[in-house]
């Protein structure tokens, strides 16, 4: 075992959409067993920790983030037998698993809810948040209770005429949110997790963590001069999401949540919160002292500039944010989000140097499936044919906002991004051999795929096998303390650090540009240097050129791990 960190520090994440990555059964839609088929290419690759979207019972309104039985599991990706094998074969090749959890909302077929609307008295009315309106509402509708917006513009409260009374939903009508004031709800979803870990989860990601508690007040959210949201700030629609979003009583939950997965220590589990704000604002999910969340995502990394200058102002900040004991996390690219292709142009040299910044920094790197092979964005899904329930509520917003909102990493159509995995050429790229698949295939999968990539050592694929092996390999890498290097290159095309451990020093060089650049390892020699480009290692000493889009780190041992 390398270092001393827990292993959830250490390792590295790799997100699976079951419904897309694939199909075993011909049925045009990926499952469970199709992953387990797929579990040596993982760790061939060097993966070390599996991510799977949500599999649970689900009407598949959202597909899978609206749950209407925690415990079961959605037929067309197999049964509780198929879960229990694929987590079983990912430990069996030493690997983890994270599944995703949905705290926050149900779907509105979970029987919980089904007994809510039926009647105000019913037992589990208050398992939701349910309101009067500010006026009569009858069968005119009414007005809902205050001017709270949902987390995609429109207002978050929805009539329902049984009782006469609006339901609150972060997210979209039909996932109603749970009422956390409620203790009965609180334990029945810490129930939820618990189960799960002792089913063998490694660890759980919590979707839209943030939305988890509303202010109780149920007070007016205040005006905004923001038209949209972003990554680190959560106000938008011209309205401070100050009572809906990032509540106090939220970031004192990651702790009872921490509490309760602390209570699986062999081997220990982690939580890392899908959370939206400024990087102060998302350090108090983990505490001061790393008795919060484990981790959060920091989703600036998403429209971040792939120039040194960013980058370093990057790692700076989030060195700053999250010093031990907390930890930083790196994502390019998810299931909600363009792929990272698309800031890249696709261009596959500046996708080899994206996987070697994440894969060398101090933090945990979560990879998006087809991101090891460059795959793209799907801009031909007809957006009046998507299936993605956002798409058809996109289609009533001003047009002139339309073009912002994908600036800003806000999709549209999330079809683009769940394409099937391109495993190799044929029908429906090697993702199934019966029916059509349920999203379109990529049409670059011919060129763009596994097989395709797998024998070349100047691919996409090979460079992210290169560092992922290279990181898992190294002290440094893996669990090392970092600083930056003020590079005697061109500091406006090179970013320069260093990750350092008890056993192992390593110096990190990236030429972000398209030209050569010279590295002078004369006064700072090392004992190998191991380029993002090829399988060889070299000496790391003299001079050498950078080529364009080139990394390289330089290791004061011979970086091999036992």
């Amino acid at each position: 075992m390398i270092g001393e960190s827990p292993w959830w520090k250490r390792t590295t994440v790799y997100q699976v959409y079951p419904r897309s990555f694939s199909d075993s059964n011909a049925d045009g839609i990926g499952d469970l067993p199709g992953v387990i088929d797929r579990l040596d290419y993982l760790h061939w690759l060097g993966v070390e920790t599996i991510w799977l979207s949500p599999f649970y019972s689900s009407p598949q309104t959202d597909f899978g983030y609206d749950i209407s039985d925690h415990f079961n599991i959605a037929p067309e990706y197999g049964d509780l037998e198929d879960c229990r094998r694929l987590i079983d074969e990912v430990h069996a090749r030493g690997m983890k698993i994270v599944l995703d959890m949905v705290l926050n909302h149900t779907s509105i077929e979970h029987p919980w809810f089904q007994e809510s609307r039926s009647s105000r008295n019913n037992d589990r009315r208050d398992f939701y948040i349910w309101r009067d309106g500010r006026r009569a509402a009858g069968s005119s509708g009414g007005a809902p209770p205050n001017n709270w917006r949902s987390m995609l513009g429109n207002s978050g409260w929805h009539h329902d005429p049984t009782t006469d009374q609006w339901y609150w939903a972060s997210f979209l009508p039909f996932q109603p949110d749970l009422n956390y004031r409620n203790p009965a709800v609180k334990q029945a979803m810490l129930d939820v997790v618990r189960h799960w870990l002792r089913e063998g989860a490694d660890g759980l990601r919590l979707d839209i963590f943030n939305a988890i508690f509303k202010d109780a007040s149920f007070a007016d959210n205040p005006f905004s001069l923001r038209p949209l949201p972003s990554e680190h700030n959560p106000d938008g629609f011209f309205q401070r999401a100050l009572h809906t979003q990032n509540h106090p009583d939220t970031i004192a939950f990651a702790r009872e949540l921490r509490a309760v997965v602390d209570e699986f220590r062999d081997p220990p589990r982690f939580v890392v919160g899908e959370v939206f704000g400024h990087t102060d604002l998302l350090r108090e999910y983990c505490g001061a002292e790393g008795q919060g969340l484990n981790l959060v995502f920091l989703f600036k990394s998403l429209r971040t500039p792939l120039t040194a200058p960013a980058l370093r102002e990057l790692v700076r900040e989030f060195e700053l944010a999250f010093p031990e004991p907390l930890f930083p996390t790196y994502v390019f690219g998810n299931h909600d989000r363009p792929r990272g292709m698309e800031r890249l142009g696709n261009d596959p040299a500046k996708a080899r140097m994206l996987a070697a910044f994440q894969l060398t920094v101090r933090g945990v790197p979560f990879l998006y499936y087809g991101e090891e092979i460059g795959l793209g964005h799907h801009h031909g899904m007809p957006h009046e044919l998507a299936r993605d329930p956002i798409a058809a509520r996109y289609r009533f917003l001003p047009r002139w906002l339309l073009p912002s909102m994908r600036r800003r990493g806000i999709l549209i159509n999330r079809d683009e991004c769940r394409s099937p995995m391109p495993w190799g050429v044929g029908p429906h790229a090697g993702f199934s051999s019966g029916e059509t698949p349920w999203l379109p295939v990529h049409p670059d999968s011919p060129l763009i795929n596994v097989d395709a990539q797998r024998g070349d050592p100047g691919s996409v694929l090979s460079s992210y096998r290169r560092m992922l092996n290279l990181r898992r390999h190294s002290p440094a890498l893996s669990d090392g303390t970092l600083a930056l290097i003020e590079p005697r290159a061109d500091a406006r095309r090179v970013l320069a650090f260093a990750r350092m451990h008890a056993h192992q020093t390593a110096r990190v060089y990236l030429n972000l540009s398209d030209r050569e650049l010279p590295l002078d390892l004369r006064d700072a020699p090392g004992v190998r240097l191991q380029s993002n480009l090829h399988d060889t290692p070299e000496a790391a000493s003299g001079r050498r050129l950078l080529a364009p889009w080139e990394a390289v780190v330089i290791f004061d041992t011979d970086g091999v791990a036992t």
